[in-house]
């Protein structure tokens, strides 16, 4: 494959952070868009200037306008803002529901063969709105949290036991936060299956700070929100799919029937390449992981009825 091209919409921490990883990785041109005139043109600068140190690393264009991006293989929304105390919901949902339908209408105009990565939140809400006004195939529209909710699991489990990360390996399924679906029984430490290593109470404590992992960030900071992690499972997630890794990675797509749901966008084990999600990988479910998977598609169905209603 040729060198590819990705656009990060959205130059704040997330969005900047993200395109130093790709930047520093090298495989593809990045577009760092912001309608901040001068935000997007001041990271990719300091970008730029950190090269001689770093390595040569690939180009990095900086544009408030959607010319530059033309032609993307790959647009990542992360633009829009985090939901911070004494936010309500329908404010975050009016507010980022603006930002992404007026991205995507670009994007498909710009970039009608891309893969379009959507991390802003409520991120269910929000892919579901990139699908619905971009017109692209299921296999095109990805939501990005699944790569980072396990991440995060795994992590814990590596601190709770002392072990390395890369021995660590699990996922988790569903929505965000309370919504989200963990599977210790597909869980393992150097092929070890997680329930023998910890008990039932250190593991639902594990699952239940992973919930909240982003809120235990935020609190911690108290004036900014998680971007390490993020960008890193972004460019994770853009790498599986520019290269055509064949990864098996959880993305929130739309199902049409896996699980017994369909029409709604929700976090399952998917197999990434270059056409985007290839497949959905179907893991069996107990009656009660099924039950929760449904719990959670119902709290998306919600979120998006409430999206269409502030939009309508």
């Amino acid at each position: 494959m040729g060198r590819g091209k990705v656009t990060v919409v959205g130059a704040g921490n997330v969005g900047a952070t993200t395109a130093q990883r790709l930047v520093e990785r090298g495989y593809a041109d990045v577009v760092l868009l912001d309608i901040v005139e001068g935000r997007a043109q001041g990271k990719a600068l300091d970008l730029a200037e950190a090269m001689p140190l770093v390595g040569p690393g690939s180009r990095v264009i900086a544009t408030s306008g959607y010319a530059a991006t033309a032609g993307s293989d790959v647009v990542v929304i992360s633009s829009g803002v985090p939901r911070r105390a004494g936010m309500s919901l329908d404010d975050l949902l009016e507010t980022n529901a603006g930002v992404v339908r007026e991205v995507t209408e670009k994007v498909k105009v710009t970039s009608p063969g891309a893969v379009i990565i959507v991390v802003a939140n409520p991120l269910s809400a929000m892919v579901t709105l990139a699908h619905h006004v971009s017109g692209f195939p299921r296999e095109r529209v990805l939501g990005m949290a699944g790569v980072l909710d396990s991440a995060r699991y795994r992590a814990f489990i590596a601190e709770e036991l002392g072990v390395s990360v890369e021995d660590v390996h699990g996922f988790v399924l569903g929505g965000r936060g309370d919504a989200m679906v963990a599977l210790p029984r597909y869980t393992s430490v150097g092929g070890v299956p997680l329930p023998q290593l910890l008990s039932t109470e250190r593991i639902d404590a594990i699952v239940a700070r992973t919930r909240r992992g982003g809120q235990e960030v935020l609190e911690l900071l108290r004036s900014g929100t998680a971007f390490y992690a993020p960008a890193a499972a972004i460019e994770a997630t853009v790498e599986a799919v520019l290269l055509d890794r064949k990864r098996v990675m959880p993305c929130a797509v739309r199902l049409e029937g896996e699980y017994g749901i369909s029409d709604v966008f929700l976090g399952v084990l998917t197999v990434l390449g270059a056409g985007g999600m290839e497949r959905i990988v179907e893991v069996s479910l107990t009656a009660e992981e099924l039950a929760a998977m449904e719990r959670s598609a119902e709290v998306v169905r919600q979120t998006w009825a409430a999206t269409r209603a502030l939009m309508a």
